[in-house]
């Protein structure tokens, strides 16, 4: 097995169903010639032509109503908003279109679209570019957000997006880009979407996030259960829509107690939504009420504050400690 960062397992994701399909075909600004922003798509474009790989105007709205057409033509597009801050633009033909048309054909038409997006801060970029929106498309109905975490599982993750026969909101986090390399098995892997994955298993408290924030959770967790001498099970969301609740309440029917940990603001969030399943399908097998770590409820500060902003290993332990100890 090959050791990959992120980006490269996306761009194999990408080679492998191109490779093995016809249908599918990539999109986006910049996307060929340029091989995009942070080098997704490097070689599509010359291994499979400007009509399977092509570059479109700067006009997100453009790019995604191209898109839904292609897709009910019969074909896969996946295509990139260059950021996510830019993806605003395509909101009304998402939801007016993309994710009502199998119910507005009454099933006889499907739109197998995938909307790749690299998201959140953490790497110094400008404004409109470091937010982590997720909860807007994760509230329409029809579209399901999934949101990887490391190569392997962006990778297999992508395989299934692109298979799966309604638009896929696959949003990517740019921090975790380049930010390690992990084992990506040779042969072609998926996963299911829609499911959380337990990352380790415990019984003293349940940690939930997602996206760039498992590295520091990561961090966290095994800092604490050295200084506490606890036990925690900690659960990689890896969909935000559909949101994989089963998962969360046999972790918290075990342990009693939860933290949540997001990069999104805290206001009406993923996050909101997982303590609101809680409430309703565990609540009384709570011993300390749910602790939600998050950004700040303002726009992303710039460089020299961004970190303070996120976040921290130092956040969350302190979470953890709170929840324990209630």
């Amino acid at each position: 097995m090959a050791k990959l960062n992120m980006v490269q397992a996306i761009n194999l994701a990408l080679h492998e169903k191109m490779k093995h399909d016809d249908d599918v075909v990539v999109l986006g600004e910049d996307v060929g010639v340029d091989e995009g922003v942070f080098r997704v798509t490097a070689g599509l474009l010359n291994e499979y032509g400007e009509k399977r790989v092509i570059d479109t105007p700067l006009a997100e709205s453009g790019i995604i109503g191209t898109s839904i057409g292609m897709a009910l033509g019969g074909m896969k597009p996946v295509c990139e908003m260059q950021f996510s801050g830019f993806s605003y633009l395509i909101m009304h033909q998402l939801e007016g279109h993309a994710s009502r048309m199998r119910q507005r054909s009454l099933g006889a038409w499907n739109v197998p679209l995938v909307v790749r997006m690299p998201y959140g801060g953490g790497i110094r970029a400008m404004e409109h570019h470091s937010e982590s929106r997720e909860a807007f498309y994760a509230h329409i109905p029809g579209i399901k957000t999934v949101i990887p975490s490391s190569p392997r599982n962006a990778r297999a993750l992508l395989i299934s997006a692109i298979e799966d026969p309604d638009p896929v909101i696959f949003m990517e986090p740019k921090r975790s880009y380049r930010a390690f390399r992990e084992e990506v098995p040779d042969e072609m892997e998926r996963m299911e979407i829609g499911k959380a994955q337990i990352v380790r298993k415990g019984s003293d408290i349940t940690v939930i996030s997602w996206g760039a924030m498992m590295r520091p959770v990561i961090k966290a967790v095994e800092e604490s259960e050295k200084e506490l001498n606890a036990k925690i099970e900690l659960i990689d969301m890896l969909t935000v829509s559909p949101l994989d609740d089963a998962a969360i309440v046999e972790s918290v029917r075990k342990t009693g107690r939860v933290v949540v940990v997001q990069e999104a603001p805290k206001n009406v969030s993923i996050s909101s939504e997982i303590v609101a399943r809680i409430n309703d399908k565990a609540l009384l097998y709570l011993e300390a009420p749910v602790k939600r770590v998050t950004n700040y409820d303002v726009v992303t500060p710039y460089f020299s504050r961004e970190m303070d902003f996120m976040p921290s290993p130092g956040r969350i332990k302190r979470a953890i400690k709170e929840t324990i100890e209630f």
